[in-house]
């Protein structure tokens, strides 16, 4: 499913016009950004929780010819699925 069609799909689910679910998915995903790069998380019970984790600096190697290679330390956003959406999935 791509961005059309969950937005089809949620303006259908909620009896919404589908521009007002593009906003509504548009405003959660900015909210979502802006809440993670501030380093804060997000939990939607039963649905999981977004956090932010830190990476840290290590060496790598390039693949093409093997030689090392210094990985910086960075912030990568992580997703643990909560108890309703695993029990959905399986």
């Amino acid at each position: 499913m791509n961005k059309t069609e969950l937005v089809t799909a949620i303006a259908d689910s909620a009896q919404i016009t589908k521009v007002e679910a593009q906003r509504a998915l548009d405003a959660t995903m900015e909210t979502i950004t802006n809440e993670l790069a501030k380093g804060d998380s997000i939990t939607l019970v039963g649905f999981g929780t977004f956090t932010v984790k830190d990476r840290p600096a290590r060496t790598g190697r390039n693949p093409s010819n093997g030689k090392p290679i210094d990985i910086a330390a960075m912030k990568v956003p992580t997703f643990k699925p909560g108890s309703n959406l695993k029990s959905a999935v399986n």
